[in-house]
């Protein structure tokens, strides 16, 4: 019973501060961190000792998984030779730069050094992702932040194995070589089997609740097997997890999508929220251990800075050389303002500390080199995690805009609903009613129409007509579930039912309220224009800029008494025509009596383009 309090207790705490982070903006790591200190002094408190199985079997293998799942192939492919240097390369170079510095200052061999090195040479998933999204960096930077932490866990145990063998014997370069080579291709080989086996099962399932409980043994099946062959279960579950995600889309129905991604997005939350709180709760009894280790504190003290310093240096200095480099020798290279992100861009996590705790007893100064782990994780915390943002600002570093990505989105649509239209149009028969038919384009119209609205700015006293449609249609489900409540409550229809309708009006409720929430998104920036699309000679040849002919009205909609949603202006001729929206859609009839293909938008800020003949964005 006691445990299963402390359990509840210890979740629901980090939820909670959790969301008190994210409610006032300030960095969860660092809230939760924190709090799991203050919570070790007070006397009420259980100690809580960390084991090092709890981490690398329970909480490291989901929580890569779900990193995974989210990475894109195609990113990943682009970027690899500057993920390979930084969660390899890096790695090793960090283990060995903090490796000198205890080594020269503690009473310990080189080799128990190195393995302190491996020990705090892994940034953090968790805290890299984490600030990753509250900072608003350029995605180039947070993909290769997020996809660098994916493998660099796999690098230092590696490392960190070689160590630990070498205290105690004889370990060659050929040897620390071989089982790099074996961690990586063990790893890759079951990471891919487990993938090739869980979609052939896969396939066969068209329940979500199965396909979902398959999806929770994914990240175990394929670290344990990859573990017991001396392969690297970190690389393992990545390898399973980016495959499985790549091909989702195909082998996956989309009920079974939505199930498992919400499923582990609640997984993610709890477990990260969880682990930094469990990282606080460490403080008290590493701390007295190692301040009663025997060591003059002056000494501990000084190693312990110079630690933390050598750690937050090595990154800075591994990732501005080849890029100071490449300018002095003329050669492309990445911004000085990326790099210096990416550089600062080092804190430490749960991996570390757990990692420490697998150094055998036998280790000299062990309760020390636990310290310098917990001091290696709270200073890169505090101090990296509290000024990265700081850093972003100060080098006018753009998020990704909104704006851009309303836009996109919109095209993206665009394309997606020409495709479904033309294979409508193929599939239709004979037999096919007409109304089905028309019902079908409806659809697919009002989807796409309303993503294009979401990149104007109506006129205030006028609602869009997606946003008309979901507030009747809300109100209708409101409706609706109330006579099914009150029929419910009569006891007049089995319950079972009951069930099945109130799901299918959930079902419904929730796809508007997920239109809902991309509206909450809606562009609050200008609209700068996509390049022209390749291949359009139209947009390549249609003026960027023209004057309207008239006022800035649709004078179709003036003259037949119609209201119109967003404006748009023939770039040939100047005239200003209403949207697909609006209930005349004149800049198409526009374009059907003229044949001039391409079109832009009039709305305040925007600035893109339309081609009606090849339907491209530019």
């Amino acid at each position: 019973m006691g445990i299963a309090i402390g359990l509840v207790v210890l979740v629901g705490s980090a939820t909670a501060l959790a969301a008190l982070a994210r409610r006032f903006g300030i960095s969860e790591p660092l809230v939760l961190t924190l709090a799991g200190l203050a919570a070790s002094y007070v006397p009420a408190v259980p100690v809580v000792h960390l084991e090092p199985e709890v981490v690398l079997l329970g909480l490291l293998p989901p929580l890569l998984y779900t990193a995974a799942l989210r990475t894109s192939l195609v990113d990943f492919r682009t970027n690899l030779r500057t993920i390979a240097s930084l969660s390899v390369g890096l790695v090793l170079f960090s283990t060995f730069a903090v490796a000198l510095v205890v080594w020269w200052l503690l009473p310990v061999p080189f080799a128990a050094a190195v393995a302190m090195g491996a020990v705090v040479a892994p940034p953090d998933a968790v805290a890299a992702t984490a600030v990753a999204r509250r900072t608003g960096m350029p995605r180039s930077i947070v993909t290769v932040l997020e996809d660098e932490s994916l493998f660099n866990d796999a690098t230092a145990l590696v490392a960190l194995r070689s160590a630990i063998a070498a205290m105690a014997g004889a370990v060659t370069v050929w040897q620390i070589g071989g089982d790099f080579v074996v961690a990586a291709g063990g790893g890759v080989a079951v990471g891919a089997l487990v993938a090739a086996a869980m979609v052939l099962l896969r396939r066969r399932i068209t329940d979500p609740v199965l396909d979902t409980t398959v999806s929770l043994l994914g990240p175990f099946v394929a670290y344990l097997p990859a573990e017991h062959l001396h392969g690297s279960g970190v690389i393992a579950v990545v390898t399973c997890g980016m495959i499985l995600g790549h091909g989702a889309q195909r082998w996956q129905g989309a009920a079974s999508r939505v199930a498992e991604m919400t499923n582990w997005r609640t997984i993610q939350f709890v477990l990260e929220s969880t682990v930094f709180l469990i990282i606080g709760l460490q403080v008290r009894w590493i701390v007295d251990g190692a301040w009663h280790s025997g060591l003059d504190h002056h000494t501990l003290i000084l190693t312990a800075l110079a630690v933390l310093a050598a750690v937050m240096l090595a990154r800075p200095i591994w990732v501005f050389t080849p890029v100071l480099v490449a300018r002095l020798t003329g050669r492309p290279s990445v911004p000085l303002s990326h790099a210096a992100v990416v550089s600062w861009a080092g804190m430490r996590g749960v991996v570390t500390l757990a990692a420490v705790l697998l150094l055998p007893d036998s280790t000299p100064q062990l309760p020390v080199l636990e310290l310098l782990a917990l001091v290696v994780v709270g200073g890169t915390l505090l101090v990296q995690g509290t000024s990265l943002p700081w850093l972003v600002r100060l080098l006018r570093l753009r998020g990704p805009s909104r704006a851009e990505d309303a836009l996109a989105k919109a095209d993206l649509l665009q394309q997606a609903s020409s495709a479904g239209l033309a294979e409508l149009d193929r599939r239709i028969g004979p037999n096919t009613p007409e109304p089905v038919i028309e019902s079908l384009r409806q659809r697919l119209i009002w989807r796409t129409n309303a993503a294009w609205e979401r990149l104007g700015r109506p006129e205030a006293e006028l609602a869009t007509p997606t946003a008309e449609y979901r507030r009747l249609r809300l109100a209708m489900l409101a409706a609706e579930r109330d006579a099914v409540l009150r029929v419910r409550d009569s006891g007049a229809v089995d319950y079972e039912v009951l069930q099945h309708v109130l799901s299918r009006l959930d079902l419904e409720e929730s796809m508007i309220d997920r239109f809902d929430e991309a509206d909450d998104e809606s562009p609050e920036e200008p609209l700068s224009g996509a390049a022209p699309a390749d291949g359009c000679v139209h947009l390549a040849q249609a003026p960027l800029l023209r004057e309207p002919v008239g006022e800035h009205v649709c004078p179709e909609c003036v003259r037949e008494g119609l209201r119109w949603v967003h404006l748009r202006m023939c770039t040939a001729c100047g005239h200003i025509g209403c949207c697909e929206s609006s209930i005349g859609n004149h800049a198409v009839a526009h374009f059907r009596a003229s044949a001039h293909p391409v079109m832009r938008s009039v709305e305040p800020g925007e600035v893109w383009r339309w081609c009606y003949v090849d339907e491209l964005l530019g």
